[in-house]
């Protein structure tokens, strides 16, 4: 089992179905968190460690604030010209999280095949300790490909926080979030019901904490 440390300036934790108004959830999906272990060993296909197991907690309570951006739908004339009028503008409203610092817990699944380089827990302990070994592109993000990772690094006991908000999973809780995200077809989404709750961080999360991370459906 490994623990990080992960903190984040700015994000937005879209919800799903948010259109002109984007909401954001209080605190990143599993399935965004998993996209983000993928990042850090430079892993393109988000299949290669499907089943692998994550828990995570915030540690901080981010200050919400609303950005509001114009946007301009732009139509192509018959020759191509691209066209743009003013009364097709719409105001754009985005919900932001400013410092987001969390705790994540990564494990390997029984259902986690072991690829050539190994599991994804071998794979982000190898990263931490040889950063240089690690082939991959672009900045480190957490959500948004704009909202960029500050610090990510093995858990300091003595130095972090030792309470904040767990997320379990739960049939009566009110966070509904995706677990596995269909970018193509939105019925292959995976969701479970979770919450929030305020507790002393253990070492080793208990099984309600953990969150197997795989398709719905058996994707080709």
């Amino acid at each position: 089992m490994l623990r990080l440390f992960v903190s984040v300036p700015v994000a937005c934790f879209r919800v799903a179905y948010a259109r002109e108004y984007w909401e954001t959830y209080p605190c990143p999906p599993p399935s965004t968190v998993y996209g983000m272990l993928l990042s850090v060993v430079g892993e393109t296909n988000r299949l290669r460690h499907k089943g692998a197991e994550v828990a995570l907690a915030m540690v901080s309570y981010p200050e919400r604030s609303v950005m509001l951006r114009k946007i301009w739908r732009v139509r192509r004339g018959r020759r191509g010209e691209v066209c743009k009028w003013k009364s097709f503008s719409l105001p754009d409203y985005q919900e932001l999280l400013t410092d987001v610092r969390l705790c994540v817990w990564l494990r390997n699944g029984e259902k986690e095949q072991r690829g050539e380089k190994g599991t994804l827990l071998e794979r982000v302990k190898k990263a931490l300790v040889e950063p240089e070994s690690i082939s991959r592109f672009g900045g480190l993000s957490l959500g948004e490909s704009t909202h960029l990772v500050d610090e990510v690094r093995a858990w300091r006991p003595q130095a972090d926080p030792s309470e904040g908000r767990m997320l379990l999973k739960s049939e009566a809780g009110s966070l509904v979030l995706p677990v596995w995200s269909d970018h193509v077809k939105t019925k292959g989404t995976k969701w479970a019901r979770f919450e929030l709750r305020e507790m002393e961080l253990p070492e080793v999360p208990d099984e309600g904490a953990w969150v197997v991370v795989e398709p719905l459906l058996k994707e080709v």
